[in-house]
């Protein structure tokens, strides 16, 4: 059985470190998911549990995966994996049936599974766990209980040291489509279909039926129209239509009019500050790095503009109570993708050219200077 025994440990381990370890770097991701479940089920009433639940969620993963594979707590760890599939395997059924949400979330943003995918990697995983169940006494680890509980606080310490480090800032990998060094123009675009048609056509003289490249057939002979009529056509895809990656993004002004390819495809650099929501947004940030941000890049000609998911209204009210860039600088977007595009509000996004340069949560959002780095 050892065989077994370790490829299930390896299996089970291994998904909880990864599953932990992907929400653990980006905590509002993951508590951005849990809002999703609770919008579904009308427990809106929920939404400040949140973030604790997306830490609480990330830190028991992490914890059981490495107990479980290393053999740290072993007894306890293999007991946290059972209880913990023997939960969410039929809570992902459900899911799986009634659809209340596209993307589970379960690895982040890092892997994108759909709901009945999710349901069946959890029966693996249970099967998985079930035999580590049952088979916990017989793993010894090779050190004491003094190692073993220093071992568990010192990772349980890490992940959550972690988690707080990326809320604070932002998460130390992204797997989101905004990430530095991707080229937006790109992603903004869908893959268009690209095919051929042919179309069939028969000699009512023989009955022979024949088959032509839609852009070349004779159609302008005489003799051949004569005897050959149309019957059908036949379409060969070569390349299938693919949405963008990044879809629901725009930039419109107050009025509806749309500059979203007018920023994304202008040469040079684009300061672009996010504040998904202006009324919780960190209102000093503003008042002491992003407005004078503002006056430096305005005056070395370079663009700048603030995108917020709020209504033209609190835009009003926002700029009137404190010290921000100028009315006209503010635009409309969707205030998910606001999300997407960075976990800080407000968060600084310098681009060039379409390409995302760099990211910049309020807290570490530089000076001018440090900012351009020609």
């Amino acid at each position: 059985m050892k065989p077994l025994i370790w490829i299930s440990r390896i299996l089970v381990g291994g998904i909880f470190i990864f599953s932990g370890f992907v929400k653990a770097i980006d905590p509002l991701g993951s508590a951005y998911k849990f809002q999703d479940y609770f919008l579904a089920f009308g427990t809106e009433w929920l939404f400040f549990s949140a973030l604790p639940m997306a830490i609480l969620l990330s830190t028991l993963e992490f914890i059981i995966g490495m107990g479980v594979l290393l053999g740290i707590k072993y007894k306890l760890s293999a007991w946290g994996g059972f209880l913990f599939m023997l939960f969410f395997t039929p809570l992902t059924l459900y899911i799986a049936i009634t659809d209340p949400v596209p993307d589970c979330g379960c690895f982040g943003d890092a892997i994108i599974i759909s709901n009945w995918g999710t349901f069946y990697k959890n029966v693996v995983i249970f099967a998985a766990a079930i035999i580590v169940l049952v088979y916990r006494n017989k793993i010894k680890a090779p050190w004491s209980k003094t190692v073993d509980n220093i071992l568990m606080i010192l990772i349980t310490a890490g992940i959550l040291g972690l988690s707080a480090y990326c809320l604070r800032y932002l998460p130390v990998i992204d797997f989101r489509p905004w990430k530095v060094g991707n080229d937006i123009t790109e992603l903004v675009m869908p893959t268009e279909e690209v095919a051929k048609t042919y179309l069939i056509f028969k000699n009512e003289e023989t009955g022979e039926t024949k088959e032509y490249p839609a852009d070349d057939y004779p159609w302008d002979d005489p003799e051949w129209a004569a005897v050959w009529s149309f019957k059908d056509q036949r379409r060969e895809i070569i390349q299938p239509y693919e949405e963008a990656e990044i879809e629901d993004f725009y930039i419109q002004d107050e009025f509806g009019e749309d500059y979203t390819d007018f920023y994304m495809t202008e040469p040079g650099y684009l300061f672009m500050v996010v504040a998904y929501d202006l009324y919780r947004t960190n209102k000093q940030a503003f008042e002491n790095k992003v407005t004078p941000l503002w006056k430096q890049a305005d005056q070395e000609g370079h663009t700048f503009i603030i995108l917020t998911g709020s209504t033209p209204d609190a835009i009003d009210e926002f700029t009137q109570a404190y010290d921000t860039p100028d009315r006209h600088f503010f635009y409309l977007s969707d205030e998910i993708e606001l999300k997407t595009i960075i976990r800080s509000n407000p968060g600084l996004v310098l681009m060039k050219n379409g390409v995302v340069k760099d990211k910049w949560p309020h807290r570490r959002i530089p000076e001018y200077q440090d900012v351009i780095p020609e």
